[in-house]
């Protein structure tokens, strides 16, 4: 008979799921999540949550929605003040894509950089080096680009060649 999880690690399951989703999820997600079979024990572990979140949280919450399924999200009233914030990605996306051929060709240098994405990369490596996920160095008159330590960490990637390997450009 497998041995069943304290309730206390079921609840931090369930947290989990619904943080790391950024969508709402169902009462069978959140059972997938906890590891456990009994809607009823998810429900009111959720329930509880909500309980507790309430006292500590003053702009987030869990919310319970009409189809039976919860979020956890930014309270409507805060909404107008951090859409702003929350419409910013942290690289804009021609940067993102520059850094993605980066990452599946490096070392790569300017010239084949410019070749593939344009003039417009020198905008989009100034932005990544502001954010310290790629490093260069100089090559007679040109310079050379990969990732760098703070990328790897960032994406959660620990060995690149397997990057490489499960990368898809399009």
């Amino acid at each position: 008979m497998p041995q069943s999880l304290p309730d206390g690690e079921i609840t931090a399951r369930i947290e989990a799921a619904l943080y790391a989703a950024g969508r709402p999820l169902s009462i069978n997600d959140l059972m997938r999540a906890a590891g456990i079979n009994s809607k009823e024990k998810v429900v009111k572990l959720v329930h509880e949550l909500i309980r507790k979140t309430r006292n500590v949280l003053t702009a987030l919450e869990i919310a319970e929605l009409d189809d039976d399924k919860f979020v956890f999200q930014v309270k409507p009233v805060y909404m107008p003040l951090i859409r702003r914030f929350a419409q910013q990605p942290l690289i804009p996306v021609g940067a993102l894509k520059t850094l993605s051929f980066i990452a599946y060709e490096q070392p790569i240098t300017s010239k084949r950089l410019v070749q593939i994405r344009g003039s417009q990369v020198y905008t989009h490596l100034k932005e990544l080096r502001a954010h310290a996920f790629i490093e260069s160095e100089r090559l007679g008159r040109m310079k050379i680009y990969r990732t760098s330590r703070k990328f790897q960490e960032y994406f959660g990637i620990n060995d690149l060649s397997t990057l490489k390997n499960n990368m898809i450009l399009k």
